[in-house]
């Protein structure tokens, strides 16, 4: 177990300095103007993979540039979610803004780290997020596959919470932009994602 444990951790260490290598560059200025959109559904529907209910309560969309991604093998968390991408909009979305903040991913959180601040806290705390993705098919999540850090990308689906039935574990979303910590990320039912860079240059 140990040595496939490790397996694991190699092919994972290999694709994050490929996905690295990959980086998209396109210089400075706002790349993805509008906050994500977010409504409630009137009725909300209910999705199943093998043992988990995942419940949606809220419609999302986003445009958004992708800070980072970290891509995840192990946990109950990996089930659903295998990948978690950190996004950016309004000035988060502009790398003359980005060069200036550290941006990293582990453990399924997204740290931020700045010298001195280029725009104020709250606003990189506003603009940014973590988000863990649920592909709700196989067409999504070859999609997701090929996102790089870097891309402008738009994301379609629903904010949601999870729960299994077997042991009542449960796995929920942030439901407000404006929060920070623990619990902060949003948990996604991704019916749709394009990657849109190609259209910013």
């Amino acid at each position: 177990m140990k040595i496939i444990i490790f397996i694991l951790l190699v092919i994972g260490a290999g694709w994050q300095l490929y996905s690295d290598g990959d980086q998209v560059i396109l210089g400075p200025g706002v790349m993805a103007g509008e906050e994500p959109y977010q409504a409630s559904i009137s009725s909300p529907a209910n999705h199943r993979i093998d043992d988990y209910t995942i419940a949606e309560f809220a419609e999302f969309r986003i445009k958004a540039k992708v800070l980072s991604r970290e891509n995840y093998y192990l946990g109950r968390e990996a089930d659903l979610s295998p990948v978690d991408l950190t996004l950016g909009w309004g000035n988060m979305s502009d790398e003359s803004i980005l060069d200036n903040i550290e941006i990293s991913q582990s453990g399924r959180f997204y740290q931020w780290r700045v010298e001195s601040f280029p725009i104020p806290r709250g606003e990189i705390e506003s603009s940014s997020a973590n988000m863990h993705l649920i592909p709700a098919n196989e067409i999504v999540a070859s999609a997701i596959k090929q996102i790089r850090k870097g891309d402008i990308i738009e994301l379609s689906g629903s904010l949601v919470n999870v729960t299994a039935a077997s042991d009542g574990w449960r796995w929920q979303s942030s439901q407000t932009r404006y929060d920070t910590g623990n619990g902060a990320c949003e948990l996604i039912w991704v019916d749709s994602v394009e990657v849109v860079t190609a259209e910013q240059i």
